[in-house]
């Protein structure tokens, strides 16, 4: 009697949630949502609903979440373009974003925003990738955030992040 007992007791904390193992956890929510993933190979901006997104001066370089030096072409009206519409669902400001274009189940190109990305903003924005993106053959294409840095200095990291890129993807700025 006791045995049947805490069996019950044990399928009532399963089914409650209460107890359960870590596989059966739910997966973590992304602190971005997107909404609009679309690359485009030769895009015309006329009437379009996306704006530029934050280009510096000089050729836009950083440390990608792979370790790699990642250059982003700027972004010229009638050249590849990648537009993202996404908003922030956490409750904390966002300083940067990096963003990972998967076609096929692979990584292609990475976009990088940086600005003040206020929670529950919808963000519309435009950037430049490299014309060696496309084709894009059968895939649907996907963005997904590979790597966040809030206001208040704290930073979030994909934990699943896509299967690390080919080297082909990193390429160099035009010299100056």
């Amino acid at each position: 009697m006791i045995k049947i007992a805490a069996r019950l007791v044990a399928a009532a904390l399963l089914s409650a949630g209460s107890f359960s193992p870590a596989f059966a956890q739910p997966a973590p929510e992304h602190p971005v949502k997107v909404t609009t993933c679309d690359p485009r190979q030769n895009a015309v901006a006329y009437g379009s609903a996306w704006t530029p997104a934050y280009y510096p001066y000089n050729p836009y370089l950083w440390n990608d979440v792979y370790g790699y030096r990642y250059w982003q072409p700027s972004y010229v009206q009638n050249n590849p373009t990648l537009a993202i519409d996404y908003s922030n669902q956490t409750s904390k400001v966002m300083k940067s974003i990096e963003f990972g274009l998967i076609a096929n189940g692979n990584l292609v190109a990475e976009v990088k925003d940086v600005g003040t990305f206020s929670p529950g903003i919808e963000i519309k924005h435009e950037f430049g990738i490299s014309p060696n993106v496309f084709p894009l053959q059968t895939g649907l294409p996907r963005c997904v955030p590979l790597r966040i840095a809030f206001a208040d200095g704290t930073h979030w990291r994909n934990p699943r992040l896509p299967q690390h890129p080919r080297r082909q993807m990193y390429e160099s700025p035009p010299p100056q």
